[in-house]
């Protein structure tokens, strides 16, 4: 297996990250939410992603009315930035940004009113509370879709309050929600529950993106990891994912 190994850098039965291309979740524009921190910290978390095989990264920052308030142009003069950085460093991956919108009633008044930061054909990924489910997420999802976009929820087997009602999920995706789980959640990071939501989700073919939600570098360690495990595999092998088609 020696000569596997040094053929392909890894073992032969690793999964392939580089058959997604695209990565749909990061926080990599420093200093504007709780992600890089620095433009030399930018570099390194890209160089990690580069290696584990991406081709492309869509970054998307925060954007919460109380804590982050991003807007467009600040995510996207922050974007040139780090473009110039890798330019200058000769690292080979394309760099996009989109948003992770936090679905608050701030949010819900700017659709149909403002342009949003969406990536692909017109995907808006949209976060909730950790702590309890958001009570405009069906009219914000509605009204996303009535000006033309797709939401796509962010790493749902993280929400614990859905943990005893899987069929929520179901209901998401009947009614044109698209579902995004973490990398790192398949391998255990984000506990045992989490774990087990994403393999299911996996396992009923309910993955339309796999992100890997990057905020330091130490995450790309706990990705390497992943790579092992046969449900990657399984979820890279299912054709349900749309990654590669950004």
């Amino acid at each position: 297996m020696s000569w596997l190994r040094s053929l392909f850098g890894s073992s032969a039965t690793d999964a392939n990250l580089g058959l997604l291309k695209t990565d749909v979740h990061s926080h990599l524009i420093p200093g504007i939410d709780d992600g890089s921190t620095s433009v030399e910290d930018s570099l390194n978390i890209i160089r990690g992603l580069h290696s584990l095989g991406y081709s492309k990264l869509i970054t998307t920052p925060h954007i919460m009315s109380d804590f982050y308030r991003n807007t467009p142009e600040i995510i996207l003069a922050g974007l040139e930035d780090v473009r110039a950085a890798v330019a200058r460093e000769g690292i080979p991956v394309e760099l996009e940004a989109a948003a992770e919108y936090y679905c608050d009633y701030e949010f819900e008044k700017s659709i149909g009113e403002k342009k949003l930061l969406s990536f692909g054909d017109k995907y808006v990924l949209v976060e909730l509370s950790y702590l309890n489910p958001s009570d405009n997420f069906d009219s914000v999802t509605f009204k996303l879709q009535l000006e033309g976009y797709k939401p796509v929820l962010a790493h749902p087997e993280r929400y614990p309050y859905w943990y005893q009602s899987f069929n929520k999920y179901e209901e998401f995706r009947d009614k044109g929600v698209l579902l995004q789980i973490n990398l790192a959640s398949i391998t255990g990071h984000y506990g045992s529950v989490a774990k087990r939501i994403s393999e299911r989700l996996i396992e009923n073919n309910m993955v339309d993106f796999l992100g890997t939600d990057t905020h330091k570098m130490s995450h790309v360690d706990v990705f390497k990891k992943s790579l092992k495990l046969p449900i990657l595999r399984r979820l890279l092998e299912s054709g349900t994912l749309r990654n590669d088609q950004l």
